[in-house]
């Protein structure tokens, strides 16, 4: 008999988050609109809107976001953001600029980093990212296509 051994049922799948950045919003580039879906997306320009992204954002030190509040599962800020962000992971480089609130479950900073709000730190952060957009067949057929090419580079490199 093992007292350490417990017995719980394997959590139901979930849809995993990107860890890696597959689009680039370079520098330069304005937008308005909203980001939403699942992959990772480095802004190095300016952008203005909604963002809820099922995987990684990243602020370049050129970037600039205006965001009510941002919803990702991972963010790293190396430029500015002006609006609050809701993550499960936190991370404020050395040239990195945040002005509002955050909820977290894991804040990492650099010396030089700037956040003016409040941070709350949970145990777990429910993200709230609405509905998964609808993707047209095509968008399905280049989606399934990546998706096949990325394994196959995993599997050989």
């Amino acid at each position: 008999m093992n007292l350490f051994r417990r017995s719980t049922p394997a959590p139901p799948p979930a849809i995993q988050p990107v860890e890696r950045v597959t689009s680039v919003l370079g520098a330069g580039i304005v937008w308005q609109g909203s980001i939403n879906g699942s992959g990772g997306v480095r802004i190095e320009g300016a952008f203005e809107g909604e963002i809820a992204l099922r995987g990684l954002l990243v602020v370049g030190e050129s970037g600039r976001v205006i965001c009510d509040n941002i919803r990702a599962n991972t963010v790293i800020v190396a430029g500015a953001v002006y609006g609050n962000i809701t993550t499960q992971k936190l991370e404020i480089r050395a040239t990195g600029r945040v002005w509002g609130d955050v909820v977290t479950t894991a804040f990492i900073t650099e010396e030089g980093a700037f956040l003016r709000g409040q941070i709350r730190m949970e145990e777990h952060v429910e993200i709230d990212f609405g509905p998964m957009p609808e993707l047209t067949p095509t968008e399905t057929l280049i989606m399934a296509e990546k998706q096949a090419a990325l394994s196959s580079q995993e599997k050989t490199g």
